[in-house]
């Protein structure tokens, strides 16, 4: 195991402590989520069901014994949902969508009443858009969506990939994200738009960072500053 990955495994580990007995769990999509579940099962931990943000996600927590049921099918809200991130600021806005599941990741994320995001330090910035920021758009909307972050100089790329929706996924990458909450905003205004990948309006509540020196947790009322 790489050292990125070691931290990764880290994080991911000390989330389990959030997880609630018996309850449902949001669980997210990628690398650190990878490391999560194994986690969880090996913690012996019983949650009464997973609603998961992705297909993929979903797959492995059949494989892993965990039951998954839709979020439709269930009454209230989720107590915690655990993802990863791309990238995450001091405010815990973050970009996500590097796995190509962003929609389901902010359905999920909205539905639950704390978000624990698990992360390497590697992924911690002073300002969100170093990482290309991922747009699920319609297929026929495609064109257009990339002359929209043409004209504020960004520059699209759509990806190789299909969604779990039938979707295209532009990568914009160029931008200077000064403002998360506004910018997240008026690109969900973009027709045929369906998902952003900022997570402003619903950034994180926990951060669990992996480094070298073993973890470290904050939490938005502990506000502190990262070195890049």
């Amino acid at each position: 195991m790489d050292e990125q990955a070691r931290k990764k495994e880290l994080a991911a580990k000390a989330a389990v402590d959030y997880v609630i007995e018996n309850e449902y769990l949001g669980v997210g999509t990628g690398t650190t989520v990878s490391f999560f579940i194994a986690a969880l099962q090996q913690s012996g931990k019983k949650v009464k069901a997973c609603v998961s943000s992705s297909d993929a996600t979903t797959r492995q927590l059949l494989a892993f014994g965990f039951p998954v049921v839709e979020l439709n099918e269930i009454q209230g809200r989720i107590p915690v949902y655990v993802d990863g991130c791309d990238e995450i600021d001091a405010n815990f806005n973050m970009i996500k969508g590097g796995g190509a599941a962003l929609t389901g990741e902010k359905i999920v994320a909205q539905a639950s009443d704390k978000f624990v995001c698990i992360a390497d330090d590697t992924k911690l910035v002073k300002q969100l858009g170093a990482f290309a920021l991922p747009l699920e758009v319609l297929p026929k909307a495609v064109e257009q969506i990339k002359k929209s972050m043409e004209g504020i100089r960004g520059v699209p790329k759509v990806r190789e990939c299909i969604t779990d929706y039938g979707n295209n996924i532009i990568d914009v990458s160029g931008l200077q994200i000064q403002d998360p909450l506004k910018l997240e905003e008026a690109i969900n205004q973009l027709p045929g738009l369906v998902t952003c990948g900022i997570f402003a309006k619903r950034g994180a509540d926990v951060l669990i960072v992996g480094s070298s020196d073993g973890i470290k947790i904050t939490t938005k009322k502990n506000k502190f500053s990262f070195k890049k």
